[in-house]
């Protein structure tokens, strides 16, 4: 079965189609700047140049329909028709306490991630927009919602639960949810096999502590034991947690009301200000989030890198302590996304405050990117290692299971 994965941002949608018997990718890309100046599709076949086509795309409809053209496209596609579309997969980003699985997208469903928009109200509302154009150009075809909070929902009260007034969870549901809960989910099973693979495979996946750091521009780190989310770190919103690409991450909540009077600016100005002004670019004093650039002005000397490096790296190192504590002890520590996959760097100083837990790093491994390798030397009491995530095999698969 072919399963098209979808996965609207607000100005974008990314697509893959994937063979759902090998789990081979068919096509993949991306349809930037929706209703925007300068709206482009790339588009790239299995072992073909990527294709760019620049055209106005005024809405999802529009990016929708160009994506399925090019899937179909009689020189360039991977399609004879729709037909050969078995179902689609897509990402939904917040489904609050009513969702702790995929489901099958029926009005019902629809109607249920809708009243969760105001706690995702960049993501909920672009994501839905995907969902309601392929249905209106694929009305045969099943469809699958995959939520990124569905993976925390075994957390326990404990850990989701905030020290605030009851009543404001009973009355408004506010409490930790987390985020990225596809990727936590595929890459804290992955690693457990790849652990299996290459250092214990009497253990099975329910049976490991697992620590998950997935960084990227947004990043979170989760506790996964017995093959479930107890702890994570982004919570109401993806604003808590670590320090981000542009991301405040956790913050004395008072500092909200001290810079908005000091500042003459609304509340909602304050936050925005924290959501797309702070994490390393504000430690910078402005400048880029690309980790890449970060790291080169790093080892350049630059003081403003390094302020926001040391920073960024403690507060993960952070996190990796505090959920060894909660699951009372831990056997792999994963690094994923993009700057997990591929910087040596923020591995490598994570990691030196890891040495209580009889971690050293073999430097010749932590050097490779971009692909599953162990990073601690084999005598290491952790197993700390670096595998790549797929959200969008993640969808695949669960979509596979809901309409087979």
């Amino acid at each position: 079965m072919n399963i098209l994965v979808i996965n609207c941002g607000s100005s974008s949608l990314k697509f893959q189609l994937i063979n759902s018997e090998n789990e081979e990718t068919i096509a993949k890309g991306i349809c930037e700047r929706i209703g925007i100046t300068g709206s482009q599709l790339i588009y790239a076949a299995a072992g073909k140049d990527k294709i760019i086509t620049e055209k106005p795309m005024d809405d999802h409809l529009i990016a929708t329909k160009m994506v399925l053209s090019a899937l179909t496209d009689p020189v360039n596609g991977v399609l004879k028709s729709l037909n050969e579309i078995g179902a689609v997969g897509h990402r939904l980003v917040h489904g609050g306490e009513k969702f702790n699985k995929s489901a099958l997208i029926t009005e019902d469903v629809i109607r249920a991630t809708e009243e969760c928009n105001e706690l995702a109200p960049l993501h909920n509302p672009a994501n839905l927009t995907g969902v309601l154009a392929c249905r209106e150009l694929m009305p045969e075809t099943p469809m699958v919602g995959v939520f990124d909070t569905a993976f925390h929902q075994s957390m326990p009260e404990k850990a989701y639960l905030y020290g605030i007034p009851y009543e404001y969870y009973e009355m408004y549901k506010v409490r930790r949810y987390g985020f990225h809960g596809t990727s936590h989910a595929y890459v804290s099973r992955h690693s457990a096999e790849y652990y299996q693979a290459k250092v214990d495979n009497s253990r099975p996946f329910e049976d490991l502590k697992i620590i998950v750091c997935h960084l990227g521009n947004g990043a979170s780190v989760t506790a996964v034991k017995n093959g479930r989310s107890i702890d994570t770190s982004m919570g109401l919103t993806p604003l808590e947690g670590l320090i981000m690409g542009t991301r405040s991450g956790d913050i004395d909540p008072a500092i909200i009301e001290f810079l908005s009077h000091k500042e003459n600016k609304t509340i909602e100005e304050i936050t925005a200000v924290l959501n797309k002004k702070s994490g390393v670019v504000g430690l910078q004093g402005g400048g880029s989030s690309d980790f890449r650039d970060i790291t080169s002005d790093y080892l350049a000397g630059k003081p403003e890198a390094a302020r926001a490096m040391k920073a960024y790296v403690y507060r993960i190192a952070k996190y990796i302590g505090a959920y060894t504590a909660a699951m009372n002890g831990v056997d792999i520590i994963c690094f994923t996304a993009g700057i997990g996959e591929n910087n040596s760097i923020v591995r490598g100083e994570v990691c030196e405050y890891l040495g209580y837990l009889g971690i050293t790093i073999d430097n010749a491994a932590n050097d490779i990117k971009g692909e599953d390798i162990i990073i601690s030397t084999a005598d290491s009491k952790v197993t700390v290692m670096s595998v790549p995530t797929d959200e969008e095999l993640m969808i695949a698969r669960d979509t596979r299971a809901l309409v087979m």
